[in-house]
């Protein structure tokens, strides 16, 4: 059984607190159920990885814009939290057949995404081995293997984070993005051949009705 927290939209810093209060409770409660939530964000923010350096933010300019900015405990690169649906998922590394290897422990999770997007024909598979360009700050840009793409572009971006026994990943799922707004606060281009969005994929989905089925 999986314990599920229904969509609900949050400030950055209000979806990380939950986030770790989840995983506190977990690891302090001692749960063996996995948790599974999804969540929106507003006003749209910024999340920086871990140990990520900030220097390339303009802090100035994400305030005019109204875009938060917000540290997760995962590590990783920077993610624009904007029109999207984040997901996160809490586990014990035992309710998992390999929890404790990183890169099977995400392929194993994110297969739940997977089959919900299967049942709506949309075939999502993990992000192929591409060279990690270092200059990148914009994580969806990209790819790895714990990434879940479609027709070869990125759809969904993960991390993780491990605290004694415990497992809990992240991710966020494009619904549609501003192309603009992201090449103004990661000073890159965005290569739209590299990413897409559910509003490129099935145009006429709502996030309501996404909402929906990934719920189920």
């Amino acid at each position: 059984m999986v314990k599920f927290i229904p969509y609900n939209v949050y400030t950055g810093a209000e979806n990380m607190q939950i986030d770790n209060d989840l995983l506190e409770k977990a690891i302090n409660e001692n749960l063996k159920e996995p948790i599974f939530r999804l969540y929106g964000w507003s006003p749209a923010c910024v999340s920086l990885g871990k140990n990520q350096d900030d220097a390339f933010i303009d802090k100035k300019y994400l305030k005019d814009t109204g875009v938060d900015i917000v540290r997760r405990l995962t590590g990783g690169r920077a993610l624009l939290h904007d029109d999207e649906i984040t997901y996160s998922y809490v586990c014990p590394f035992e309710a998992l057949k390999h929890g404790e290897n990183v890169i099977k422990s995400y392929i194993e999770i994110s297969q739940i995404l997977i089959d919900k997007f299967a049942k709506i024909g949309i075939k999502l598979d993990f992000g192929g081995s591409k060279k990690i360009n270092t200059k990148f700050d914009y994580c969806m840009l990209i790819s790895t293997g714990a990434d879940l793409c479609y027709g070869g572009k990125k759809l969904i971006g993960s991390a993780q984070c491990r605290k004694q026994g415990y497992i809990l990943q992240h991710g966020s799922i494009l619904y549609d993005y501003n192309k603009e707004l992201l090449e103004k606060i990661f000073h890159e281009t965005v290569d739209t051949s590299e990413i897409t969005c559910i509003k490129e994929i099935c145009p006429q989905m709502t996030k309501k009705e996404l909402i929906e089925i990934l719920s189920k």
